[in-house]
């Protein structure tokens, strides 16, 4: 089994790419990537970031799956970085065809803005979101931001649990999704669009300092799982990507419940700030 994680490299091995990777591994899935851009970086701070030109990310599409496209049929997002590399990686998508996750990354977990001036951070943050939302999220499975991904993508404050059900329904218009629950008290909120149905999961927060590449970690084990479960039966599938009923429903609540516990897990068991994805955790 194969999955693909398109994203940028932190080389202090906490998130992005490398942390996909460490989780895909952990969960039996052997990991492809196309990198969108280098950062440097650790669990405390961005230092800077250097995207990867389009044409070379289109050649990075293209070597992968001219050696293995019969094999990836799911794949995730990360950072990409600007609202030109978002749209050369949706028209990839579309072209081989790929099942998407997609993690909306515009700021790290660890607090400090992928860019420094503010007007600048918010005119890139706006500017992303818009692409996000124009051109990648209506051909994916499901989105997994985390609170101030889904202010951005919602165009709102989230305060508390029910500002994320309204933040959840605005996303939900355009792409199934979980508002992932580190800042608010544990609670993930789902919304699935096809089936207008809500609903939150609550998980034990865990006091630590290791939650850097937390949402790398949840969106690369949601990955995985849709790949454990539906791969075997692709040909079963309906290749409209806002169609959960055809890829199965239960697959995409079950996924989201094991990758939510994977995650748990892999913070506890985390150290040097980051997660500790382990394959004993597969079940």
């Amino acid at each position: 089994m194969m999955g693909i994680s398109i994203a940028g490299l932190d080389p202090s091995g906490g998130a992005g790419i490398i942390a996909d990777m460490k989780t895909f591994q952990a969960l039996g899935i052997h990991g492809t990537s196309v990198i969108t851009a280098l950062t440097s970086q650790n669990p405390n701070k961005v230092f800077s970031l250097m995207p990867i030109d389009t044409e070379y990310i289109k050649e990075q599409f293209d070597s992968i799956f001219d050696g293995y496209g019969e094999y990836i049929n799911y794949g995730k997002t990360g950072m990409l970085y600007s609202p030109e590399i978002i749209k050369t990686v949706a028209k990839k998508i579309k072209e081989y065809d790929i099942k998407i996750v997609v993690d909306p990354v515009m700021i790290a977990s660890a607090g400090g803005s992928l860019l420094k001036d503010e007007r600048d951070i918010k005119k890139s943050k706006e500017m992303i979101a818009n692409a996000l939302r124009k051109y990648l999220l209506p051909k994916s499975i499901i989105t997994t931001p985390n609170v101030a991904e889904a202010e951005i993508l919602a165009g709102m404050k989230i305060e508390n649990p029910d500002d994320a059900k309204e933040a959840a329904y605005k996303i939900g218009k355009i792409s199934n999704v979980i508002i992932t629950g580190g800042h608010l008290n544990g609670i993930n909120t789902i919304f699935n669009k096809t089936n207008n149905e809500l609903k939150t999961i609550r998980k034990v927060l865990i006091e630590t300092k290791n939650t850097h590449g937390s949402g790398c970690t949840f969106s690369a084990a949601l990955t995985s799982y849709l790949i454990k479960k539906n791969d075997l039966n692709t040909n079963n599938l309906n290749t409209n990507y806002l169609n959960t009923n055809d890829l199965n429903r239960n697959n995409l609540n079950i996924s989201i419940e094991k990758s939510l516990d994977f995650t748990e897990k892999a913070i506890k068991n985390g150290e040097y700030g980051t997660l500790k994805q382990k394959s004993c955790f597969n079940n």
